[in-house]
């Protein structure tokens, strides 16, 4: 059965033509790179992802021709619909307009359709940014911006190469760490979400990394009382900035 072809304004193939949009400072999700020696030309392109700090894979020649059967001379990039944010910058910003910051961290979340629904809510509840890592996360693709509701252009999205250090930025920067998990014995209701906040989310399969949680200023957990030991991802985390709100709210008034 023949592989669903990619659209094609969802990526770039070709080294002159991903060479061309990295120079042009076009926002690149990730590329994919073909296995095995390459020319001069395949080497600059190389260089010049590693440089500007570009996810990349190397893969099967094979699977670069599932996507597209064009001439992709080994080379193929996936361009992202929004453009990234870098959280050490933004942070700042967000205090300096007198906000009292909200970051929802998602580590590991890899399902194209949780992650845009979780956006949609975070938009919905005045989520000041979400942080994702480069690697093991759900791509930013159109899928994902039609289930968010366009929610994606409107929230701002931080990358970042190196998770756990981000994340100790956070903390130092004066947020309260907030990790959602089953391993804990206190209920989410009864933390204090009130001041500077990142509430941190882990994937369905494997949960929030270790070395992350441990850093983590509070562990909740949501109750299960059914038979189910678990809830998707995107409902869990609605609960939890949905709390935030209902703690805030009456500071506004």
């Amino acid at each position: 059965m023949n592989q669903p072809q990619k659209k094609s304004e969802d990526m770039i193939f070709g080294i002159r033509a991903v060479i061309e949009a990295i120079n042009s400072g076009k926002d690149i999700d990730k590329v994919l790179l073909k296995k095995g020696p390459g020319g001069e030309l395949y080497q600059e392109v190389f260089e010049l992802i590693r440089s500007h700090q570009i996810p990349f894979q190397f893969v099967p020649l094979e699977k670069i021709n599932r996507i597209t059967r064009k001439n992709h001379q080994g080379v193929l990039a996936f361009i992202s619909p929004v453009t990234f944010y870098d959280i050490e910058n933004f942070l700042p910003s967000l205090f300096e307009k007198g906000k009292n910051p909200f970051i929802l961290v998602l580590d590991e979340v890899t399902d194209v359709r949780n992650f845009g629904a979780i956006v949609r809510t975070a938009e919905c509840a005045g989520v000041d940014a979400i942080l994702i890592p480069e690697r093991g996360a759900a791509r930013i693709n159109a899928d994902a911006v039609k289930t968010s509701a366009g929610a994606l252009h409107l929230m701002p999205v931080c990358r970042t190469r190196d998770l756990r250090r981000t994340v100790l930025f956070l903390q130092q920067s004066g947020l309260k760490l907030i990790a959602a998990t089953e391993k804990s014995a206190d209920l989410y209701s009864q933390a204090d979400y009130s001041g500077p906040v990142a509430i941190i989310m882990g994937s369905e399969e494997t949960g929030i990394d270790p070395q992350i949680l441990s850093i983590a200023d509070e562990r909740v957990k949501i109750p299960i009382l059914g038979q189910i030991q678990s809830l998707n991802v995107s409902v869990a985390a609605g609960l939890l900035v949905y709390e935030v709100i209902r703690q805030r709210e009456p500071l506004k008034e």
